[in-house]
């Protein structure tokens, strides 16, 4: 199941006595703990009907003495632990072997939450086939399209904040949170809102605000400094180029992604020239819609020959870094400069 199929679940009332939270984001499954407690755990009596399992030095007797003891004038009690992942490593198999059978017959006052927050944890292993028999995998994926966007409405409303849905979608791009292959958690995300609403005096956030408050992503960037290479705006290139390496950028790192989407961008026209429909080819391509609708953009500016010959350029440079001394971000520029001219 997922996220919000475990959240009907609570609201049902129709929990089963153990379960395996895996994936990507940790948010939400705190989230999801959250709601238990709120639902099945007096604050008041917290301490003894709530239990925590976190640290790789917990053996197999520690989980067992949690779950074991009753709960106190509850029909719950709730016992968490934190990164199975980490006490199996230290532990070993043999944990593994005994909680997997013991979690067979666990008692229905008992919701044993099973955190997997390294996501180490191999579907072939005993312990995730025996929580998977007994239907109790829940998967904590990243939000994407309707979820994502009501969850960043939900966190504005907290705070007395609207936003258009073209600025929504807009601010969840430039965060980067959903590139093809970013590593940014919902953690990240309530970071750049919460940034938003304390820079807004008024009640209504605009694209203006979102371009004053948060940094360009790499990307946009490179799509930035290529649209003024193709304008033979060397200085505006270099100025992006500049902000990106006072923000801790590797020159390396720019570069390979100014490689990569000027072949993206070749990519795209040589696709749509043998007739490939727009969803073939990002389909070929492997990126994500809002990419793709960036890449289709911007390689209208450039010719085919015009991106071959760059990516020459480059790869040259490329070679040149790698095998000399040079220094690289004077390198970079120059090329910068070269290549304004050369489109």
């Amino acid at each position: 199941m997922n996220y919000s199929e475990f959240m009907k679940s609570i609201n049902k009332e129709s929990l089963l006595s153990v379960y395996l939270f895996v994936g990507a984001e940790e948010y939400l499954m705190n989230e999801a703990i959250e709601s238990l407690k709120e639902r099945y755990i007096d604050e008041s009596l917290e301490a003894l009907n709530y239990m925590i399992i976190d640290g790789k030095e917990m053996k197999f007797d520690n989980i067992l003495n949690a779950c074991e003891t009753l709960p106190f004038m509850s029909s719950k009690k709730l016992v968490v632990i934190r990164d199975i992942s980490e006490i199996i490593e230290n532990e070993g198999d043999d944990l593994e072997g005994k909680l997997s059978s013991y979690v067979e017959k666990l008692d229905s006052y008992l919701c044993l939450i099973i955190m997997d927050r390294s996501n180490k944890l191999k579907k072939t292993s005993k312990l995730y086939k025996g929580i998977n028999r007994l239907n109790g995998i829940v998967e904590f994926n990243k939000l994407k399209g309707k979820e994502l966007n009501i969850w960043v409405e939900n966190r504005l409303k907290n705070y007395k904040k609207r936003i258009s849905n073209a600025n929504l979608n807009y601010f969840i791009q430039e965060t980067g949170y959903s590139d093809y292959t970013s590593i940014k958690t919902l953690y990240d995300l309530e970071n750049e809102l919460l940034k938003l609403i304390n820079y807004v005096s008024n009640n209504e956030i605009v694209k203006e605000d979102i371009d004053m408050v948060l940094a360009k992503t790499l990307d946009t960037n490179i799509f930035n400094l290529l649209a003024s290479i193709n304008k033979k705006d060397s200085d505006s290139a270099l100025k992006v180029f500049n902000e990106m390496y006072i923000s801790n950028e590797p020159v390396q790192r720019i570069l390979s992604m100014i490689i990569r989407q000027l072949r993206l961008m070749l990519g795209y026209k040589l696709y749509r020239e043998k007739g490939y429909s727009e969803g073939e080819t990002q389909e070929k391509l492997q990126v994500k819609p809002y990419e793709f609708k960036k890449i289709s953009k911007e390689s209208y500016n450039f010719t085919e020959k015009q991106l071959e010959k760059i990516l020459n350029y480059i790869l040259e440079l490329d070679i040149k870094q790698k095998t000399s001394s040079h220094d690289e971000k004077l390198a970079l520029e120059m090329l910068i400069i070269k290549l304004a001219y050369l489109t």
